[in-house]
């Protein structure tokens, strides 16, 4: 999958970005920090330009959060849920209890979560279907989303254009980081499941 993002950026430039980065936000499995590592090492070597790339990447991370937004704002969550239980839910790597603890999590912490979801890997692309679900108003939507991955695009893009030829020592970092947060919100369910099973027994 890397050489195709890499293939495609080198031939359409900021286009292939803001696709890649789109699909991204509906596809998680697809590494953004691949995509934004690699934009700004391209920045060096090509006429790409860093405020090009985020704004490209930043417009795509919207476009796809739209999308989102709209799938849990139209969709009745019951047709939802059944959906993801299928093939589109294997296909995109979402689970109906993703979703609902999602939105417990959104309705719990507020607007905000959007925002600093927006710089956690793979939440960052579920936290737009809660938001839907709960008819969060667009335009807050739309800005918290746009400021949270403004930020993230422009850590990585930066980290990529000043790690240089290292830019993939810098995407083998951030894909730890990635796994480190799935790994601490698996963790973080298992425990949960455990006091709710403790309190409940007594």
């Amino acid at each position: 999958m890397q050489e195709t993002i890499q293939a495609l950026m080198g031939a359409y430039g900021n286009l292939a970005v803001f696709i890649l980065i789109m699909v991204e936000n509906l596809f998680p499995p697809i590494p953004s920090e691949v995509i934004l590592t690699f934009g700004g090492f391209m920045t060096t070597c090509s006429d790409m330009t860093v405020p090009g790339v985020i704004l490209s990447a930043t417009a795509g991370s919207v476009f796809g959060a739209i999308l989102l937004y709209l799938v849990g704002f139209l969709i009745p969550e019951e047709t939802l849920k059944k959906l993801l239980e299928g093939k589109i839910g294997k296909l995109l790597h979402f689970h109906p209890e993703d979703v609902e603890k999602a939105r417990e999590w959104f309705l719990k912490k507020g607007r905000s979560t959007v925002f600093f979801c927006r710089l956690v890997p793979v939440i960052r692309s579920l936290i737009s279907i809660p938001a839907g679900l709960s008819r969060m108003p667009f335009v807050p939507f739309l800005v918290l989303t746009a400021v949270g991955s403004f930020l993230w695009n422009t850590i990585l893009v930066t980290a990529g254009r000043i790690a240089g030829n290292s830019w993939e020592r810098v995407s083998e970092v951030l894909g730890v980081y990635s796994d480190f947060i799935l790994m601490f919100g698996g963790g973080a369910v298992v425990l949960y499941m455990v006091i709710h099973l403790l309190r409940n027994k007594k």
